[in-house]
């Protein structure tokens, strides 16, 4: 498999990669540049042209329909931005998830957030404040939804391009709701809320899927999920099978029962940390077969994991401090990973979280031109 120039190739190309086979070319795109980007193009030698042009990536390969959140729950409306406390040289705003997030004053980007409230902390402000953002039959909702649909039932006709369901995972949703730690309490103080929020998340991805499986079959469910740091989950094996798999599982039951005539979709599981500890569990618990992305700084060598899991398509696994050590370094690790990797198919190279901006956008580049032999 050749480098793909036009969207139909990606799209062949990464169905390639879905199938492990050995050999088939690395998927040549990389997690993001928005942290470095800005200061590259101050170097005056930064090459001129578009990201794709400057660092060969291929087109995506896939259409990815949304509708159903990422980090924070898809409400409908969004909760209206606005200053709760003026704190003097910072200020307190909700946001469009209902967090009261701690902010400097007059720069609210470049830094971690920090979060100082969530939208539901009781059985109250859940069901008058919450669940009536996270209802299916809402005329904006479904408007949107089925405008979605149209655009990727075109592209598959157009490009052949996979199409892929964006999900918010169980545990990431419950977390943009009540709040990590305040979570961590109400799975033993407030199951049944727990329980109810996690039906409310059935209910509203069933029917988006629903809707946009009338136009397009799925070829991907991809879960954002976030569910390890850099020492393993960040809750039980035991929360995870009573709180999430349950409706994980009926979900995904319904979605390839509406498959008329095309196979079941792969399943892809954002874990972000040391994602072992949760391998088995997600493997047997809902069938995932992708997981992404690999963090080499969390004991997630990528080559020990491919060996142990063949049956995985793995994705990640180049740790983003080589790619700041030069391109000694750099050529090191792809001949540690890249051969090993590419006989065995299946694996999309890039680091985990897009590329920080201690990396010097030659020894980027380099690295890209190291990833172009495996094209």
């Amino acid at each position: 498999m050749s480098f793909a120039a036009t969207p139909r190739e990606a799209a062949e190309k990464l169905r390639a990669t879905y199938r492990r086979v050995p050999g088939s070319g690395f998927i040549q795109r990389d997690f993001g540049l928005w942290m470095c980007l800005d200061a590259w193009k101050e170097d005056p030698d930064f090459p001129q042209g578009s990201e794709d042009e400057i660092f060969h990536y291929e087109p995506a390969g896939k259409f990815t329909l949304y509708g159903l959140g990422w980090t924070e729950a898809a409400f409908c409306p969004e909760f209206p931005e606005c200053v709760l406390r003026d704190c003097g040289d910072t200020e307190i705003v909700q946001d469009h998830a209902g967090r009261g997030v701690l902010y400097f004053k007059r720069r609210r980007q470049g830094f971690m957030p920090e979060y100082v409230s969530h939208p539901v902390v009781d059985q109250r402000s859940w069901e008058e404040n919450v669940r009536p953002r996270l209802q299916f039959d809402l005329p904006e909702r479904i408007e949107q939804r089925k405008r979605e649909a149209a655009e990727a039932l075109a592209a598959q006709k157009r490009d052949g391009v996979m199409i892929s369901q964006n999900i918010i995972g169980g545990y990431m949703y419950l977390r943009s709701l009540i709040g990590p730690e305040a979570l961590l309490y109400a799975f033993y103080d407030a199951p049944e809320l727990i329980h109810e929020c996690m039906r409310t998340w059935l209910e509203l991805a069933d029917a988006v899927t629903a809707l946009h499986q009338q136009s397009v079959a799925l070829d991907e469910v991809f879960f954002g999920e976030d569910i390890c740091y850099n020492h393993g989950s960040l809750i039980s094996p035991d929360m995870i099978r009573e709180f999430l798999f349950p409706y994980y599982q009926q979900l995904l039951d319904n979605i390839r029962r509406r498959q008329i005539g095309h196979p079941a979709p792969y399943i892809q599981l954002d874990t972000d940390g040391r994602c072992r500890s949760v391998m088995d569990l997600y493997i047997e618990g809902i069938g995932c077969n992708i997981f992404s992305p690999l963090e080499a700084a969390a004991d997630s060598d990528v080559v020990a994991i491919g060996r142990e899991y063949p049956e995985l398509v793995l994705i990640g696994g180049f740790d983003k401090r080589i790619l700041a050590a030069g391109k000694e370094a750099i050529d090191r690790e792809v001949e540690r990973i890249f051969p090993v990797m590419s006989r065995r198919g299946g694996y999309w190279p890039m680091c985990d979280h897009g590329i920080p901006p201690e990396v010097n956008w030659r020894d980027y580049l380099h690295f890209r031109k190291r990833c172009l032999e495996f094209a």
